[in-house]
């Protein structure tokens, strides 16, 4: 089973952009650390704060690019160890699954040409200004996405 933590420092990253988001959808990819077989840690993610709407978010390509080059470079170039996991946005009106637009996108991006084999969703959501709400799904080049185990 695949696993993935959410640190600490991290979740209240999320929080704090939630935060500022308000009622928009937010999101960005998520860089990780694989520290075992299927189990990857959530290291770092991009923010783009900027295009959300109230029920809509399209990321940026430009903006991700430049701080997965830079979370390369204070990784070492470790790419079996440090590397892209995925994407994550926000669903702050909705709960914390994947909408039919999400499991398109994902699936045409480990299935397209860009040699992803796999790529985690990570769906968050800010209740009550404090709690931190998280769901991780998995999508596998041909594969049926699943939702996986989502650790501190």
């Amino acid at each position: 089973m695949v696993t993935i933590s959410l640190p600490s420092d991290q979740r209240a990253r999320f929080r704090n952009c939630l935060r500022r988001a308000g009622r928009r959808e937010i999101g960005g990819i998520l860089m990780g650390e694989q520290v075992a077989p299927d189990h990857f840690r959530i290291v770092d993610f991009s923010v783009d704060a900027t295009t959300g709407t109230a029920a809509h978010f399209v990321r940026s390509p430009d903006h991700h690019a430049e701080a997965l080059e830079t979370f390369f470079q204070k990784t070492g170039s470790d790419f079996r160890r440090f590397n892209y996991l995925g994407e994550w946005h926000s669903h702050p009106s909705f709960p914390v699954r994947p909408s039919q637009e999400d499991l398109m996108s994902m699936q045409s991006l480990v299935d397209g040409e860009r040699d992803i084999d796999f790529s985690a969703l990570v769906i968050v959501r800010l209740r009550y200004l404090l709690r931190l709400d998280a769901a991780a799904y998995m999508f596998i080049r041909h594969g049926a996405p699943r939702h996986v185990a989502l650790t501190s």
